[in-house]
């Protein structure tokens, strides 16, 4: 596990399934992630029973809030190359009322640093629409920058959105 000031980062496991389905069938909570198809609740068990354990390359961690335990989200390090030292990251909460509450800044800040310090990476990047304001506004706070944009990258309630690209290098945590 991993700790940060509001939350702890920690292994997800099949007991988390029914969190993690009823998340990314959540319409709110997937408004500007990429949802896929619906899925059974036992595909989202079978998937976390299968998928192999937590590594450099792919990293799924959930977050807990540190004084309930309960779990609000995950956030994810993936096709991480030890070869360029960068990773891709995602992350999300799914639990609305933990929305606006620092939970989402403390857990970038911490999965940041787990990722330089102990998997000795020198670039995180990711892709965040244009329209979701809160999450933009968190990956700036602590350190992510522009990179670019990516026009008409993201469709939804059929209509086109921008994307931007950002990262943060190894130094820039804030």
């Amino acid at each position: 596990m991993v700790l940060g000031k509001l939350v702890k980062l920690r292994a997800m496991g099949p007991p988390d399934a029914e969190a993690l389905w009823r998340w990314n069938h959540d319409p709110e909570v997937m408004r500007w992630m990429g949802d896929g198809y619906p899925q059974q609740p036992e595909v989202t068990r079978k998937w976390l029973e299968e998928r192999p354990h937590n590594a450099y390359e792919d990293l799924i961690l959930g977050i807990e809030v540190l004084e309930s335990e309960q779990l609000i989200g995950l956030v994810r390090l993936r096709d991480t190359e030890p070869e360029t030292g960068s990773a891709e990251l995602d992350i999300y909460l799914g639990e609305k009322e933990s929305w606006g509450q620092g939970y989402a800044t403390d857990a970038l800040r911490t999965v940041c640093r787990y990722g330089f310090d102990k998997m000795r990476l020198h670039r995180i990047a990711l892709t965040v629409v244009t329209e979701n304001h809160a999450a933009h506004h968190a990956y700036r706070k602590v350190g992510f920058v522009e990179e670019g944009r990516l026009r008409q990258s993201f469709r939804r309630d059929g209509r086109w959105y921008d994307e931007f690209t950002m990262a943060m290098l190894e130094g820039e945590l804030r």
